[in-house]
């Protein structure tokens, strides 16, 4: 999908990756109104709770709230029938879950939003970016390549309703080959030549992701471990604009 240059920051999700509100505030203070969407993660939402959606909302961002729900069917109904009233953007479930998981996630989702307003997007996770084949192998005891267990999990998502899916940049393609190109790809693993590889083993750059087609990106610490978080962002979204637009 061509980017378009109203849109470019509205694609590009930033991930809080922080303990505290007030590591929050120093960061969105030093990136001064740049960014459109955030991601909140375990360790930030396990911390602060749902006020810090709500202070995010509040500041005019939209919030991918990453809490990777994956439980028996009623449980996840339940978490995301609670997580819908916290007005956040997007939320995700893990896809090995299952279809009937991930169709009682959808269904508590969308009981909990608020009459008269968009559910959230929810998307399932398929494989962490930093699982590598060897580990998928051996320690989780899945056969095959980790494509095609993307794949397969992509589809399982598509069948159970949800609107899209978590995955490595690289697996894109196959994704939409699949599931169709309006199935969503929402791709962490992203990381600028010039940042830290990290723990990360299925990356890209953010202009390579889009390239391959993905929807979202998410940016971590190659942004919010800056000296200079602004500027790091600006280099990052002049890329993607350079190589995409």
């Amino acid at each position: 999908m061509p980017l378009q240059p109203t849109d470019i920051r509205e694609r590009m999700i930033v991930a809080l990756d922080f303990s505290t509100k007030k590591d929050v505030t120093q960061c969105l203070a030093r990136l001064d109104g740049l960014i459109r969407y955030v991601k909140v993660g375990m360790e930030l939402y396990y911390a602060e709770g749902p006020a810090i959606v709500h202070y995010l909302k509040e500041q005019g961002l939209k919030v991918f709230l990453d809490l990777k729900v994956h439980d028996i069917p009623n449980t996840a109904k339940g978490a995301m029938k609670s997580l819908g009233r916290h007005g956040v953007d997007m939320v995700n479930v893990h896809a090995a879950g299952g279809v009937a998981m991930m169709e009682a996630a959808r269904e508590g989702l969308e009981q909990g939003t608020a009459a008269g307003a968009p559910r959230p997007l929810l998307i399932g996770v398929t494989m962490l970016t930093s699982t590598g084949q060897q580990t998928m192998n051996e320690e989780l005891a899945i056969p095959g390549t980790v494509e095609d267990v993307v794949v397969h999990y992509a589809k399982l998502a598509k069948q159970a309703g949800l609107d899209g899916v978590v995955a490595s940049p690289l697996e894109v393609p196959m994704i939409k080959q699949a599931a169709g190109t309006d199935f969503l790809t929402v791709t962490p693993g992203i990381r600028p030549l010039w940042a830290e590889k990290g723990d990360q083993t299925r990356i890209t750059t953010p202009e390579q992701a889009f390239q391959l087609g993905s929807d979202y990106i998410v940016i971590g610490r190659a942004v919010t471990a800056s000296p200079d978080p602004a500027a790091a962002w600006e280099r990052i979204v002049n890329a993607v604009q350079a190589a995409c637009l």
